[in-house]
Protein backbone atom coordinates (compact mmCIF):
# COMPACT_ATOMS: atom_id res chain seq x y z
CA UNK A 1 0.00 0.00 0.00
CA UNK A 2 2.82 2.13 1.15
CA UNK A 3 4.72 1.64 -2.25
CA UNK A 4 1.63 2.56 -4.53
CA UNK A 5 0.88 5.48 -2.55
CA UNK A 6 4.81 6.43 -2.88
CA UNK A 7 4.42 5.72 -6.68
CA UNK A 8 1.21 7.51 -6.83
CA UNK A 9 3.12 10.84 -5.57
CA UNK A 10 6.21 10.36 -7.54
CA UNK A 11 3.62 10.15 -10.92
CA UNK A 12 1.67 12.72 -9.87
CA UNK A 13 4.68 14.92 -8.98
CA UNK A 14 6.26 14.34 -12.54
CA UNK A 15 3.42 14.96 -14.28
CA UNK A 16 3.19 18.67 -12.17
CA UNK A 17 7.00 18.97 -13.05
CA UNK A 18 6.31 18.69 -16.50
CA UNK A 19 3.30 20.64 -16.94
CA UNK A 20 5.34 23.86 -15.43
CA UNK A 21 8.34 22.80 -17.92
CA UNK A 22 5.77 23.20 -20.92
CA UNK A 23 5.61 26.66 -22.38
CA UNK A 24 2.05 27.50 -23.29
CA UNK A 25 3.63 28.55 -27.23
CA UNK A 26 4.85 25.26 -27.21
CA UNK A 27 1.78 23.19 -25.69
CA UNK A 28 0.11 24.86 -28.27
CA UNK A 29 2.38 24.20 -31.36
CA UNK A 30 2.45 20.55 -30.40
CA UNK A 31 -1.19 20.01 -30.31
CA UNK A 32 -1.47 21.63 -33.38
CA UNK A 33 1.22 19.57 -35.08
CA UNK A 34 -0.79 16.41 -33.38
CA UNK A 35 -3.83 17.82 -34.66
CA UNK A 36 -3.07 18.51 -38.34
CA UNK A 37 -0.94 15.06 -38.73
CA UNK A 38 -4.26 13.04 -37.19
CA UNK A 39 -6.58 15.45 -40.01
CA UNK A 40 -4.10 14.13 -42.54
CA UNK A 41 -4.14 10.95 -41.70
CA UNK A 42 -8.27 10.96 -41.95
CA UNK A 43 -7.95 12.71 -44.85
CA UNK A 44 -5.69 9.67 -46.81
CA UNK A 45 -8.58 7.11 -45.06
CA UNK A 46 -11.70 9.12 -46.65
CA UNK A 47 -9.85 9.39 -49.79
CA UNK A 48 -9.36 5.41 -49.70
CA UNK A 49 -13.21 5.04 -48.98
CA UNK A 50 -13.94 6.85 -51.68
CA UNK A 51 -11.51 5.20 -54.05
CA UNK A 52 -9.09 2.91 -54.85
CA UNK A 53 -9.04 0.94 -51.26
CA UNK A 54 -5.47 0.04 -50.45
CA UNK A 55 -5.01 -1.37 -46.59
CA UNK A 56 -2.00 -0.97 -46.10
CA UNK A 57 -3.01 2.48 -46.35
CA UNK A 58 -5.35 2.51 -44.14
CA UNK A 59 -3.67 0.54 -41.60
CA UNK A 60 -1.08 3.50 -41.59
CA UNK A 61 -3.34 6.35 -41.25
CA UNK A 62 -5.50 4.63 -38.96
CA UNK A 63 -2.09 3.44 -36.41
CA UNK A 64 -1.35 7.24 -36.56
CA UNK A 65 -4.49 8.32 -35.36
CA UNK A 66 -4.74 5.73 -32.51
CA UNK A 67 -1.08 6.81 -31.43
CA UNK A 68 -1.82 10.50 -31.23
CA UNK A 69 -5.24 9.71 -29.57
CA UNK A 70 -3.24 7.49 -26.77
CA UNK A 71 -0.46 9.44 -26.71
CA UNK A 72 -1.14 12.26 -23.73
CA UNK A 73 -2.28 14.82 -24.94
CA UNK A 74 -4.27 16.09 -22.48
CA UNK A 75 -0.99 17.25 -20.93
CA UNK A 76 -0.42 19.87 -23.96
CA UNK A 77 -3.56 21.86 -22.29
CA UNK A 78 -1.83 23.69 -20.14
CA UNK A 79 -2.58 26.06 -17.71
CA UNK A 80 -2.88 29.63 -19.96
CA UNK A 81 -2.95 27.75 -23.22
CA UNK A 82 -6.71 28.24 -24.03
CA UNK A 83 -5.09 32.33 -25.20
CA UNK A 84 -1.50 32.60 -27.10
CA UNK A 85 -0.29 31.08 -30.31
CA UNK A 86 1.42 28.32 -31.58
CA UNK A 87 1.66 28.18 -35.24
CA UNK A 88 -1.19 29.85 -35.02
CA UNK A 89 -3.76 31.31 -33.00
CA UNK A 90 -4.87 28.42 -30.99
CA UNK A 91 -8.82 27.70 -31.09
CA UNK A 92 -9.52 26.24 -28.15
CA UNK A 93 -12.42 27.67 -25.57
CA UNK A 94 -12.17 28.43 -22.55
CA UNK A 95 -14.71 25.74 -21.23
CA UNK A 96 -12.59 22.95 -22.37
CA UNK A 97 -10.26 23.67 -19.29
CA UNK A 98 -13.17 24.39 -16.63
CA UNK A 99 -15.49 21.12 -18.02
CA UNK A 100 -13.57 18.36 -16.50
CA UNK A 101 -16.23 15.85 -16.68
CA UNK A 102 -17.33 16.40 -20.35
CA UNK A 103 -13.98 16.41 -21.61
CA UNK A 104 -12.73 13.28 -19.61
CA UNK A 105 -15.51 11.96 -21.83
CA UNK A 106 -15.08 13.29 -25.02
CA UNK A 107 -11.31 12.13 -24.67
CA UNK A 108 -12.62 8.30 -23.73
CA UNK A 109 -14.70 8.32 -26.31
CA UNK A 110 -12.26 9.73 -28.54
CA UNK A 111 -9.86 7.09 -27.31
CA UNK A 112 -11.75 4.20 -27.68
CA UNK A 113 -13.03 5.01 -31.36
CA UNK A 114 -9.56 5.17 -32.23
CA UNK A 115 -8.44 2.09 -31.34
CA UNK A 116 -11.54 0.44 -32.53
CA UNK A 117 -10.50 1.95 -36.26
CA UNK A 118 -6.83 1.11 -35.96
CA UNK A 119 -8.23 -2.34 -34.91
CA UNK A 120 -10.70 -2.74 -37.99
CA UNK A 121 -8.57 -1.64 -40.48
CA UNK A 122 -6.05 -4.24 -39.92
CA UNK A 123 -9.04 -6.51 -40.71
CA UNK A 124 -9.58 -4.90 -44.31
CA UNK A 125 -12.95 -4.61 -44.73
CA UNK A 126 -13.58 -1.34 -46.00
CA UNK A 127 -17.64 -1.42 -44.75
CA UNK A 128 -16.25 -2.18 -41.11
CA UNK A 129 -13.15 0.58 -41.55
CA UNK A 130 -15.90 2.90 -42.95
CA UNK A 131 -18.64 2.86 -39.97
CA UNK A 132 -15.38 3.14 -37.77
CA UNK A 133 -14.23 6.19 -39.62
CA UNK A 134 -17.31 7.48 -39.24
CA UNK A 135 -17.71 7.07 -35.30
CA UNK A 136 -13.75 8.98 -35.31
CA UNK A 137 -15.35 11.86 -36.88
CA UNK A 138 -18.30 11.74 -34.62
CA UNK A 139 -15.80 12.11 -31.66
CA UNK A 140 -13.61 15.17 -32.58
CA UNK A 141 -16.80 16.82 -34.06
CA UNK A 142 -18.18 16.15 -30.49
CA UNK A 143 -15.93 18.14 -29.18
CA UNK A 144 -15.16 20.95 -32.00
CA UNK A 145 -19.04 21.60 -31.28
CA UNK A 146 -18.37 22.54 -27.60
CA UNK A 147 -14.30 23.62 -27.58
CA UNK A 148 -13.34 24.91 -30.74
CA UNK A 149 -13.54 28.49 -31.55
CA UNK A 150 -14.52 29.70 -35.28
CA UNK A 151 -15.04 25.99 -35.25
CA UNK A 152 -14.78 25.21 -39.11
Amino acid sequence: MKRKLLLALVATATVATAHAQVKVEDAIKWRQSAYATMGWSMGRIKANLEGSYNKDEVVKAANVIQAIANSGMGALYVPGSDKGKGWAETRVKPELFTDGPKVGKLAGDFNQAANELAKVAASGDAAAVKTAFGKVGGTCKACHDDYRKDNK
